[in-house]
């Protein structure tokens, strides 16, 4: 297991005075980058070899969203590594210890090249030290998007939206879905699924549906194909 402390700053707030689903978003994968660092398995290992970690989806779920200048712990635990495929657990905890988050998280390790997965070097199974699963309901990966939706005015991926792999970030996807959300809606769980990367200039048509007590964003490309498909639940 693998955490850092943190305190909840004026600047991760909303008009709640709490940290937005993509605030949590950040926080998670700030610390399986964290802890990648700390271990010399990070950005500049990676680059050297030509690969990269791409994240295949998110499941997060809050009991209670941190607030402003609540002291926090942000924990990660690697639990399974197969082939070319990473399985991450993450928590955020509270003051007392409680843990007011859970996630789980699926990744792919890919070359940056030909963008084709790639096996897991001996160093990453050496130096992740893997622990039990998390106790959480776990959901399917795969989100079905229904149709009879509406689509919206297409967004151009711009480079504020990419991060150091030179891809959108799979949190920025989050951050823009919530702006479709209706204004009573105030979702306490996530699933994405992210099925290819959007690159700078590339056109994202957002597609968006409502069922039952769920709103989904899919956000596809000028075929019609999903870079990544985000829903939200109360």
């Amino acid at each position: 297991m693998y955490s850092f402390d943190a305190r909840v700053r004026f600047s991760e707030v909303g008009a709640d005075d709490r940290i937005s689903m993509a605030g949590i978003v950040n926080y998670l994968q700030d610390c399986s980058t964290f802890q990648s660092e700390d271990l010399y398995l990070g950005m500049k290992y990676l680059r050297e070899r030509g690969i990269v970690w791409v994240i295949n989806s998110w499941q997060i779920d809050v009991s209670r969203f941190p607030e402003l200048g609540d002291r926090i712990t942000v924990a990660t635990s690697p639990y399974a590594l197969k082939g070319f495929l990473g399985y991450r657990n993450f928590w955020i905890a509270d003051e007392r210890g409680e843990k007011i988050v859970r996630a789980n998280s699926i990744w792919s390790l890919i070359t940056t090249d030909t963008f084709r997965p790639c096996e897991i070097t001996e160093e990453m199974l050496e130096r992740y030290e893997l622990d039990p699963k998390l106790e959480m309901e776990y959901l399917p990966r795969k989100i079905k998007v229904p149709e009879g939706g509406k689509h919206f005015a297409p967004l151009k991926v711009e480079p504020c939206h990419l991060d150091p792999n030179r891809h959108m970030n799979n949190g920025q996807y989050v951050t823009l879905a919530m702006g479709y959300l209706p204004e009573d809606f105030h979702p306490a769980h996530l699933r994405t699924e992210y099925r290819q990367q959007a690159f700078l200039g590339a056109v994202l048509h957002p597609y968006l549906v409502t069922v039952e007590d769920a709103v989904i964003l899919s956000w596809n490309d000028d075929a019609g194909k999903p870079y990544a498909i985000v829903e939200f639940r109360p």
